[in-house]
C-alpha cells in the first residue's frame, strides 16, 4: 500500500450515475486527504468504481444506482446509493463488503466523515478506523469538517432509521439474478451443448470455468483448465453468445455491449455469468482490435462516462 492516500479523481466523477456530479463536499475532502500518510483517518483508497467490479452478484445492470467512491484493502466498496425513492442530492452511504457485509453506513456524506473523526467503525468495516501504525489525524479531520461553510447540513443521525432496508435490497437482487440466470433460455442451452466439460468433482461449488471475448467481428472462447485453451464446441457456441450480447444490449441499451465475459459450469448443468463492459480483452494474443470496438461503441453508444478511457 502506498505511504500516501491513493487518489483518482477522474473514477470518483465518472463513478456517479449519468446527469449525477460528484458532490463538492467528497471532491473537498480529496483535496484534504490529498498527501497525508495512509492509515491516518481510515485504511482506504479514494477511487471510483462501478457496481461491476463491486462485491455485489451481477452488479452491471446496477450502475446508475451506486456512486462508489472508496476502496478498501479487502475489496469492500463504499459510495452513495442512488435507490428508488432516496434522495439524488444527499444520497446514503452505503458498504458493500467483499464478505457479503452489506451495510449502511451513514444517512449522507456528511454524516460518514463525521463518524470518521469519531472512529466509530468496527467488525466489518474497522479499516474505516485509522491504521495501528500510523499516527491518527482524525482531529484536523474533525476540525477541518467544523470550518465548512455553515450552510451546509450539520451532521445528525437522525433519519437513518427511515431509510430503506440496504441489505434486504442487496440480498434479494442477488437472489432475483441468480435465478434469473439460472432460468435463463441462453444459459441452458450453452449448459447443456458444453455437457462434456461437466465438473468431475461432488461438491455443490465445484465447476468448470470459461471465458469469451465478442469485440466487432472478433470472436474467442477458451477453457480454462491449466491455463487457457481451445475447446471443441467453442465456434458452435458464438452464434448463441453473440445473440446473448445483442438481447442483453437491447434490454439495457444504455450498458452499450459487453466485449468479455466468463462463466462458471457447474455439476448440475447450470451456468452463471459475469459481463466485462469496460475490459479490452485480448484475442489470439493480441489486444483486441481498436477498430472493431469503435464499431460496436458507434452501434451501441454510452454515457459519455461508461466509455472506457482505453476507447474514448
Amino acid at each position: 500500500m502506498s505511504d500516501i492516500y491513493p487518489i483518482d479523481l477522474d473514477s470518483i466523477r465518472g463513478a456517479f450515475p449519468p446527469g449525477i456530479e460528484a458532490p463538492p463536499l467528497l471532491l473537498d475532502f480529496a483535496g484534504w486527504l490529498n498527501g497525508r500518510p495512509w492509515g491516518s483517518v481510515g485504511c482506504f483508497s479514494l477511487q471510483g468504481q462501478f457496481s461491476d467490479q463491486a462485491p455485489i452478484f451481477d452488479g452491471s445492470p446496477l450502475r446508475d444506482r451506486f456512486a462508489l467512491f472508496m476502496r478498501l484493502p479487502d475489496g469492500s466498496a463504499v459510495g452513495g446509493w442512488y435507490g428508488a425513492g432516496l434522495d439524488r442530492d444527499d444520497a446514503p452511504i452505503v458498504g458493500l463488503g467483499s464478505e457479503g457485509d452489506y451495510e449502511l453506513l451513514a444517512p449522507s456524506l456528511d454524516v460518514l466523515l463525521a463518524k470518521l473523526t469519531s472512529e466509530q467503525f468496527d467488525k466489518a468495516w474497522h479499516d474505516l478506523r485509522p491504521h495501528d501504525e500510523v499516527e491518527p489525524q482524525t482531529v484536523e479531520l474533525a476540525q477541518w469538517l467544523a470550518r465548512r461553510p455553515p450552510c451546509e447540513p450539520v451532521p445528525c443521525e437522525d433519519g437513518a432509521s427511515d431509510l430503506p432496508d440496504f441489505r434486504g435490497f442487496v440480498e434479494k437482487w442477488s437472489r432475483e439474478r441468480e435465478d434469473y440466470w439460472a432460468n435463463h433460455r441462453m444459459m441452458a442451452e450453452l449448459g447443456w451443448r458444453l455437457a462434456a466439460h461437466l465438473p468431475k468433482g461432488k461438491n455443490a461449488w465445484d465447476k468448470t470455468r470459461f471465458e469469451v471475448a465478442i469485440v466487432g467481428e472478433q470472436y474467442q472462447a477458451r477453457i480454462l483448465t491449466r491455463g487457457q485453451q481451445a475447446f471443441e464446441e467453442a465456434a458452435a457456441i458464438e452464434s448463441l453468445l453473440r445473440e446473448l450480447r445483442e438481447g442483453m444490449w437491447r434490454a439495457q441499451p444504455k450498458l452499450g455491449l459487453w466485449y468479455a465475459m466468463s462463466f462458471g459450469l457447474y455439476a448440475d448443468g447450470r451456468v452463471m455469468p459475469n459481463f466485462e463492459y469496460d475490459v479490452r480483452p485480448t484475442i489470439d494474443g493480441e489486444p483486441a482490435l481498436l477498430s472493431e470496438a469503435k464499431a460496436d461503441l458507434a452501434r451501441a453508444p454510452r454515457p459519455e462516462r461508461w466509455v472506457p478511457k482505453w476507447l474514448a
